[in-house]
């Protein structure tokens, strides 16, 4: 397939960066150009489907496996091979792909490195246009990098040390401003998708490995479609094999939890498996039932483990599901930071690690995540013991899991209330991260963890959900009710907090005043926000 001719390339409108014509090259925006013409007007229907599904939930406050797709449940059938490189995934690290992000990711150990352009990654132009430059430079092995603060160098090992790349793009829901075309911006997807993929895709090939890709926030089967004809036109378009993608899908949504079998089968020629995205699932959850009364009101975020019943039921189906057609189940995220001066917490911490891994790998995931390169050790710990010189275990078919539509939005079967303190705890996190992405950072520690968007999302989600549910904490021996008030006091107290902590220029300097303002737009607005990020990108510098 012949590539179109240059009038078709999207327009760039954004001020020039170091280097960014080895990214931004006409052939290349020609691709993304055609990626925008052929498939953003699909893409604009499944968001408006989207819409009408929430509508419907709000109306019904029920889920259920697909009566019209009973067909693709019952079928023989399997995902494609797994390519040497996505066979053995038992410990996969994340992270943005700044320029020492790359090389310590790539040096973890770890399996995979999931190199984010999504929810660790604010998108400012440069971090979306140097991102895709680390990358390349990566593959071309020219990524060497000092620390300008430490003076520490830093440098990739061999290339069979390496991690294997899988690159998650931004969600469907998301527009590029500084690419235009036909008029209009390109989804940040497509952006992120075209330039890696028709930059890398044949590079890959030559390492030995391949164009492989996460795909976030998926909230349906025809969401998957979508992106399997993506893959079939750029694998024709830029002469590579088909089946030479591979895509792993976060199942974070509620309404993609009862569509899996389904998502893979659209998949199933590039189909490498499916991910437990625990935060932004739970984000989903309040998102689709914020209005649906007491039964579906989520506790504190900290109270709600893996071994919730709900949970439970969500990640064993998972599991079952992958191994059923022979994919790849990748369990949750480890999202601890450990602390170079509290030995104590991080005993403490590493043991809650070692229990989440060892409990996966025992439920039968074959990997899972961590945030943190201190962490593979760990995590690898629990999956070689089990899984010893075995690449996986998708033999373990799990066919004793049986689970009914109604067990995964049992809420109510998890014995824990909301608090005062997961009230604070949620505008505490919020402030605290979405300053931080106004800044251009999508990765941010705070409080020991390593939060990224999903983890904003629930706190102002729940902030929402506890304030128009009416509930009532017990604080200080009395009851006290969550309202919009309340949750204006505690943000006003946090923001006095943060200046005192760390000093009245650095506050100055920051973007704190506008962070408290964001989150309470989104907290307790009537007309609840999609997603943070949108109205949040609209005030994003770069």
């Amino acid at each position: 397939m012949s590539a179109p001719a240059p009038s078709s390339l999207a327009i760039v409108d954004a001020e020039p960066l170091p280097r960014q014509d080895e990214v931004l090259t006409e052939a290349a925006l020609a691709f993304v150009a055609e990626l925008h013409r052929r498939f953003t007007p699909r893409r604009d229907e499944l968001l408006a489907r989207r819409a009408e599904r929430r509508a419907e939930i709000a109306r019904t406050s029920h889920l259920d496996f697909l009566p019209d797709t009973a067909q693709v449940r019952e079928g023989d059938w399997k995902v494609a091979p797994a390519p040497a490189a996505l066979n053995d995934r038992r410990v996969e690290i994340t992270g943005p792909t700044d320029r020492k992000m790359t090389v310590n990711a790539l040096n973890s150990g770890a399996k995979v490195w999931l190199a984010d352009f999504e929810d660790a990654s604010a998108p400012t132009w440069e971090n979306v246009v140097l991102g895709q430059l680390n990358l390349i430079d990566a593959y071309e092995r020219r990524i060497d990098f000092t620390d300008p603060r430490t003076g520490k160098s830093y440098a990739l090992k061999p290339a069979e040390q390496l991690a294997t790349v899988v690159m998650r793009p931004r969600g469907w829901h998301l527009e590029e401003r500084h690419l235009q075309a036909e008029g209009r911006p390109v989804p940040g997807a497509l952006v992120d998708f075209g330039l890696y993929f028709f930059h890398n895709a044949k590079r890959l090939i030559e390492l030995g490995k391949g164009p492989y890709f996460y795909l976030p926030k998926t909230e349906s089967h025809l969401e998957a479609r979508l992106w399997n004809e993506i893959f079939v036109f750029s694998q024709d378009y830029v002469g590579i094999p088909q089946g030479t993608v591979r895509a792993t899908v976060l199942i974070e949504t509620i309404t993609a939890a009862y569509e899996m079998e389904e998502i893979l089968y659209e998949l199933r020629d590039h189909a490498a498996g499916l991910n437990a995205g625990r935060w932004d699932y739970l984000f989903s959850i309040v998102k689709n039932f914020r209005d649906g009364g007491e039964k579906f009101v989520l506790p504190d975020r900290n109270a709600v483990t893996m071994t919730a019943p709900f949970m439970r039921a969500y990640t064993e189906l998972l599991v079952r599901t992958c191994h059923k057609r022979g994919a790849h189940a990748i369990g949750g995220m480890a999202a601890f930071i450990p602390s170079r001066k509290d030995a104590e917490a991080n005993r403490v911490a590493f043991e809650k690690v070692k229990a989440d891994k060892d409990r996966e790998v025992g439920d039968g995931f074959d990997g899972s995540w961590v945030a943190h390169p201190d962490l593979v050790p760990i995590a690898m710990a629990s999956f070689d013991a089990v899984l010893g010189e075995k690449p996986n275990q998708k033999d373990r078919l799990r066919e004793d899991v049986s689970v009914a539509p109604g067990e995964l939005i049992a809420i109510d079967s998890l014995d824990a209330r909301p608090t005062y303190e997961g009230l604070r705890n949620a505008v505490q996190v919020g402030i605290r991260y979405i300053e931080a992405w106004l800044r251009g950072l999508g990765a941010v520690g705070i409080f020991g963890l390593m939060e990224d968007a999903a983890t904003a999302e629930i706190s102002r989600s729940q902030i929402w959900q506890w304030i128009n549910a009416g509930v009532v904490f017990e604080h200080d021996g009395r009851p006290v009710t969550a309202t919009a008030d309340l949750t204006r006091e505690l943000a006003a107290a946090e923001l006095a907090a943060i200046r005192a902590e760390i000093g009245e220029e650095a506050f100055a300097a920051g973007k704190w005043q506008q962070a408290h303002d964001l989150l309470l737009q989104v907290a307790l607005d009537a007309d609840y926000a999609d997603f943070l990020t949108l109205p949040a990108y609209d005030q994003l510098v770069g």
